[in-house]
């Protein structure tokens, strides 16, 4: 199987096949990642969409470093979550340029429970969100989306020894606020029985 750096190298050279195949290895991780920072099903499939754009058109630009491109990809994640509104604006034009979406219909008894799930996510993020927002971005990084440390360094352009701190610091914290389930559900389940993401035939 052809590593991530692999399939970038070729990606930076205009192969499109090669960076399907780096959304289709995590595109779900990106968008569960988007879920959880918005708890909105509907947000996370559109900051998606903006996180695999901008991997796009920066493709020739960005050289990675680790085994992996998913840090890369949540680092540009926060920062579309940080400019929600502005960001969304920004590449709706260009979105709107590329091939046509692939449409999924929802099937109408998953309804419910995306309503729930965006209910529980609201609930967990109504305590996350009194965090300073450096403690919020490690904690979901490192316990929402399972990045080591030295990949939430990467994704955060920052030390290793700051992840470490600030994880401590947001862990502390939690413990003195309300003591509400953190463990947030994932998009998985819909990812699995419903396509969240719409994938584009070409890119």
């Amino acid at each position: 199987m052809d590593t991530d750096l692999e399939l970038w190298s070729r990606a930076a050279d205009g192969d499109g096949g090669a960076f399907g195949t780096l959304f289709d290895r995590h595109a779900r991780s990106v968008y569960n990642h988007c879920f959880r920072r918005t708890a909105n099903w509907s947000a996370a499939e559109d900051l998606t969409s903006v996180v695999f754009l901008e991997a796009w058109r920066r493709r020739r630009q960005v050289r990675i470093s680790s085994d992996s491109l998913l840090p890369w990809l949540l680092g540009v994640a926060n920062n579309a979550l940080r400019n929600r509104s502005r960001s969304l604006r920004r590449h709706q034009a260009a979105i709107g340029r590329l091939p046509p979406l692939t449409s999924v219909i929802d099937p109408a008894e998953e309804v419910a429970g995306r309503i729930d799930d965006e209910q529980r996510m609201r609930e967990i993020l109504a305590v996350v969100n009194r965090l300073p927002r450096a403690d919020q971005e490690v904690l979901t990084l490192c316990v929402w989306s399972g990045l080591s440390y030295e990949d939430a360094a990467v994704a955060l352009n920052i030390p290793v020894g700051t992840v470490r701190s600030r994880l401590s610091r947001a862990r502390a914290r939690m413990k003195k606020l309300s003591g509400a389930e953190l463990e947030p559900r994932s998009g998985h389940r819909r990812s699995e029985r419903h396509t969240a993401l719409r994938k584009r035939e070409e890119l």
